[in-house]
């Protein structure tokens, strides 16, 4: 269905993350910023969790529903990633590798969908890992803080952001191997 509870969510997050980079324009201090969207993150992550849910739970799932919300996703983690390089808590080089490989497999499995062999690139267990580090990392990076016994919210953040970096050039390199049998029949 197009408008369910667990749809709507979906769309509600994707209409909220522009007030995420727009925290940012407001006119008070730092810190208080980067707690208004760190908390922003972790709401916007947690109803990611809470629709997929409901959607499961009240039987309200839909092919569009199962669309929009990895849409949601990617868009959540673009726009943070770009505020991130803007206030240079991440490497540009990292927030290529993340946001190019969401287009190339998303462009992916729309191909291997037309053909009749999505399945062949269906989620794997380490794209889950690589979105799971990323979902770590995005808030520590926003927060950018000193924490209870001295924990560097910014240092743990660049350090987990490119672990996922890395998890992201290894997933894409599995789910290329996945089509690549494709891309060669099809390239003929």
């Amino acid at each position: 269905m197009f408008f369910n509870i667990p749809t709507l969510m979906t769309w509600t997050r994707i209409i909220a993350i522009p007030f995420l980079v727009w925290v940012y324009q407001w006119p008070v201090e730092m810190p208080l910023r980067n707690l208004i969207a760190t908390l922003m993150f972790i709401l916007f992550a947690l109803t990611d969790w809470l629709d997929g849910y409901l959607a499961r739970k009240l039987n309200q799932t839909s092919a569009f529903g199962a669309f929009l919300d990895p849409v949601a996703d990617k868009i959540l983690v673009c726009a943070s990633l770009l505020v991130l390089v803007d206030l240079g808590r991440v490497d540009v080089i990292v927030a290529l590798l993340i946001i190019g490989r969401e287009i190339a497999i998303s462009s992916l499995r729309e191909w291997m969908a037309q053909i009749g062999a999505y399945k062949s690139v269906a989620v794997h267990m380490l794209g889950k890992v690589k979105t799971t580090v990323q979902m770590v990392a995005i808030p520590f990076l926003l927060l950018d803080a000193q924490v209870g016994w001295g924990i560097d919210t910014g240092h743990l953040g660049r350090f987990l952001i490119w672990i996922a970096a890395i998890l992201t050039v290894w997933s894409m390199v599995y789910y290329l191997q996945k089509a690549m049998p494709f891309i060669k029949e099809n390239a003929k």
